[in-house]
């Protein structure tokens, strides 16, 4: 009763005083200053730890009278300096000084007492933050094939071992030269994972050493290669994240990582995850599943699009965990499984920052987006900007917080800054206590308990290890389309069809930009980053079912389609599917927290009472998409007769269809995305859209093929089709990552940058301001026909002969150096090395994936 009456009486005193500081003084700020430093120092946080450290180990937690009578006295000197502050005591501010060192100290010693930290030592490892890269996935800086940004690598750090009790560091490894990152505790405590780049000229490859910094052995070698982020699987066998397929993010020129496992010696090296961005900081769930970051953007924004999915260490059953469809935080990362819970602990960041921010309590219970998952944030406030503002909202974070780590489901050890960039360990807790542990320059990172641990189940192996040229398709099915959380207005029996979409990986890039709704290096659409190939399209039966074959290994994604092959609702996300695999849903868009129903044999879905449906393609052989060879025929034939630069009565028409190349696209494609004609989202929010929302009936051109202007005009099934399918694909233009203009403008032009600005100076036209689609004003140089260049206009004698030349210069590049939307386009020399690179990576997989199949070892080269 003691403690409750000194307890509450603090807390009622503080509230007054707060409301008091307001209202007295504040000319001299002096009671604000002093009411904010008490509020700061309540205690009500430290003896909810002693509770809870008393409930949890009894009799072995032995300071708990001790530190229950520093509490009390605390707060009778706390209450006692409140009472000093009205009457003007001149040592008020030395004995809030002395209050808040005693605050401090007696924070310290009741957090550091917890048994969960006293009774093993902490690993973590000393080196610099990482350099700022536009990215958080850019943390590897790698010094191969002319990457982007190798010349941020900042060298130095060490792997280090810290005893509390006796606050002991003994250094495991260190390197003056290289970075040591990403370690990772053995189940029985005895070894430790991480990756180690020695200097600068090496890359980061994937070592072992003994917890008492014996036996150091490396397990990865591969050259031109980075390997990070290691965790041990139930069986030993270790996955990581690598750049093995080297791939780019659609939206700049960063390399990229996927998923890769291997066995406990680094033999047999092969991959399981095939996004199209990056794939990391992985972990393990108590079933034994694996859970990881996961940046990939289907016809959406790049920003948000970075959250937590679980795949099983045989690389099936990719699957969304949180926060693929909540646009803030930008980055969700770090993820580790709390014990004793239904939650997660991980880093909420942003898109344009460090992988740093917020720490984040996160329950899936209460679904798989948004803020009611998110129980407590550290700092506190942090939890308002869920959800709030865009991909970056969490750079506003102060202090900075990262690698977080629970030890049970109260306490969490983690990074924070402590200086700047110097980051301490600390230990904070949901009672609302945070005190820092240890801090060393240049920094410390990747706290853990150096202990034994619950060794989760193996898992058993669904996929089929096969080669390439003997992959079986895997299969996908679904139980009834219309259930889902976006299918408004969608009627009965309206799906007939279902599109397979593969959305690939890209090869290559350019140094030079097109910036759409964001930064695409090459251009390759208006609004939207990807390259889109169609592998199929397969019936929807009555009751919303459908079952079907899908290529094993490529990344795609579903469309639902009306009678007239148009798109009702689309996935803006990707999923793959493994050899020997089978994955279904429940619905499209379904709440990934409901169960499916209990079915019994005579209530199967029509579609699974069937043999599955085999992909067929589109039009002709499999292939991707390009605007030029696949839409702008029907445009040909049929409209450009009225809409082009001149029409048969001489009048120019408003919108022009023509086929002829400008400097980044083609002329009609230009004029349909900027006058809005389209209809296509773009790079879209996160959020998940409704049905017709966007696409092909929600479009302005298709409304005009059917107007009544236009009553003549009779397309083919398959002519509305292709354009239908098109605007349906978000509107793509190039069908190739590949650049045979790479130095150019937009990486497209055949005009070079020299040509350009003569051609500006004499034309007065900024056309590097034009390579943006905010500011584009239209096609001012034509190729085909370069008498017709806007451009052109209202020039005369000399100055018109030398544009007019400049313009037939770049024609006669197109002739001799296809562009990439032309047939017969040769891609750049660099783009050649990167897919002969990408391909001797290839390779390497194939042997690995031999050697599993003859159950033989194939070690890392």
């Amino acid at each position: 009763m003691k403690d409750y009456v000194v307890h509450t009486l603090f807390k009622l005193l503080t509230k007054i005083i707060l409301l008091l500081s307001f209202s007295i003084h504040l000319s001299s700020g002096f009671c604000i200053d002093a009411s904010a430093s008490l509020k700061q120092m309540d205690i009500d946080g430290l003896r909810k730890v002693v509770n809870d450290l008393t409930a949890t180990f009894g009799d072995k937690y032995t300071k708990r009278s001790e530190y229950e009578r520093r509490i009390d006295r605390f707060g009778k000197e706390l209450t006692n300096l409140i009472s000093d502050i009205s009457s003007n005591d001149p040592d008020f501010e030395k004995k809030l000084s002395q209050l808040k060192e005693d605050r401090l100290k007696l924070q310290k010693e009741v957090l550091l007492t917890n048994p969960l930290l006293i009774n093993q030592p902490i690993i973590f490892v000393t080196r610099k933050q990482y350099r700022g890269d536009h990215h958080n996935t850019a943390t590897f800086f790698p010094s191969y094939n002319n990457e982007h940004n190798d010349g941020f690598f900042e060298p130095g750090g060490a792997l280090r071992k810290l005893d509390i009790v006796t606050g002991t560091v003994t250094t495991l490894l260190k390197t003056s030269g290289g970075v040591i990152r990403d370690p990772e505790v053995s189940f029985d405590g005895e070894k430790i994972l991480f990756s180690m780049r020695r200097n600068k000229n090496d890359s980061y490859h994937i070592y072992e050493i003994n917890a008492d910094g014996t036996g150091l052995c490396q397990v990865t070698f591969s050259k031109c290669v980075d390997d990070i982020d290691p965790v041990y699987l139930p069986d030993d066998s270790i996955v990581f994240s690598s750049t093995r397929e080297p791939k780019y993010c659609m939206c700049n020129k960063h390399i990229m990582c996927n998923l890769f496992k291997m066995g406990p010696n680094g033999e047999d090296i092969h991959q399981i995850g095939k996004s199209t961005l990056f794939e990391g900081h992985s972990s393990l769930l108590p079933d034994g599943r694996i859970i990881y970051d996961r940046w990939e953007y289907v016809d959406r924004n790049f920003g948000d699009a970075q959250g937590l999915w679980t795949v099983n260490p045989d690389g099936t059953d990719h699957a969304v965990y949180w926060g693929n469809n909540t646009n803030s935080p930008g980055a969700v990362l770090d993820p580790r499984a709390v014990p004793d819970s239904d939650m997660v602990v991980a880093t909420f960041s942003s898109c344009h920052d460090r992988p740093w921010g917020a720490i984040a309590l996160i329950d899936r219970r209460f679904g798989v987006d948004g803020k009611n998952c998110v129980i407590q944030t550290w700092p506190k406030a942090a939890i308002n900007l869920v959800n709030v503002g865009d991909f970056d909202s969490f750079m506003a974070v102060s202090p900075k917080y990262e690698d977080p780590f629970p030890l049970n489901n109260r306490y969490f050890l983690c990074s924070r800054a402590v200086k700047g960039e110097e980051m301490g360990i600390f230990l904070v807790d949901v009672f609302g206590n945070e005190t820092q542990i240890h801090v060393e320059s240049p920094g410390c990172f990747d706290p853990m308990p150096l202990k034994a641990r619950i060794r989760p189940g193996v898992k058993t192996t669904v996929r089929k290890y096969v080669l390439d040229k003997d992959l079986p398709s895997g299969k996908f099915y679904i139980s009834n389309v219309y259930t889902g959380t976006h299918m408004k207005g969608v009627a009965p029996e309206s799906v007939k069809y279902l599109r397979v979409v593969e959305s690939p990986e890209k090869r290559t890039r350019t140094l030079t930009v097109w910036l759409g709704q964001g930064s695409e290096f090459p251009a390759m659409g208006w609004y939207d980053f990807n390259n889109k190939r169609i592998l199929g399209t397969v019936p929807v039966e009555k009751d919303g079912s459908a079952y079907f074959e899908v290529p094993a290994e490529k990344f795609v994604y579903f469309q639902l389609l009306d009678e007239n092959k148009q798109m009702i609702q689309s996935m803006r996300s990707g999923t793959i599917v493994q050899a020997g695999e089978t994955k279904g849903c429940i619905g499209c868009h379904e709440s990934r927290t409901d169960a499916p129903p209990v079915a019994t044999s005579h209530q199967l879905p029509t579609a699974l009472r069937r043999a599955p449906n085999k992909m067929n393609g589109w039009y002709g052989p499999t292939r991707t998409f390009g605007f030029l060879k696949e839409v702008q025929p029907v445009f040909t034939a049929n409209c450009t007769s009225c809409h082009d630069f001149t029409t048969q009565g001489g009048a120019k028409a408003d919108l022009k269809l023509s086929a002829d190349k400008e400097l980044t696209f083609n002329v009609a494609y230009n004029e349909l995305w900027r006058k809005k004609y389209v209809g296509a989202i773009g790079a879209g929010p996160a959020e998940i859209q409704q049905a017709y929302s966007w696409g092909s009936h929600n479009s302005k051109l298709i409304a005009a093929l059917k107007d009544d202007a236009h009553k003549d005009i009779h397309l083919t099934t398959e002519e509305f089709e292709r354009i239908a399918t098109w605007i349906d694909l978000n509107g793509p233009y190039y069908s190739e990552y590949t650049s045979a203009y790479p130095d150019n403008l937009a990486g497209r032009s055949p005009l070079n940058n020299v040509q350009l600005d003569k051609l500006g100076a004499i034309t007065s036209c900024d056309f590097q301001k034009y390579a943006y689609c905010e500011t584009n004003i239209g096609p001012l140089v034509i190729f085909d026909r370069p008498e017709l260049s806007p451009c052109l206009a209202g020039l005369a004698g000399n100055s018109y002969q030398e544009a007019l030349g400049i313009i037939h210069e770049g024609k006669k590049n197109l002739e001799t150096n296809p562009r990439d939307d032309m047939e017969s386009s040769i891609p750049s020399k660099d783009d050649q090395a990167r897919e002969a690179w990408y391909q001797h990576r290839k390779e390497i997989e194939q042997q690995n994936r031999k050697a599993l199949i003859n159950s033989t070892k194939q070690l890392d080269k």
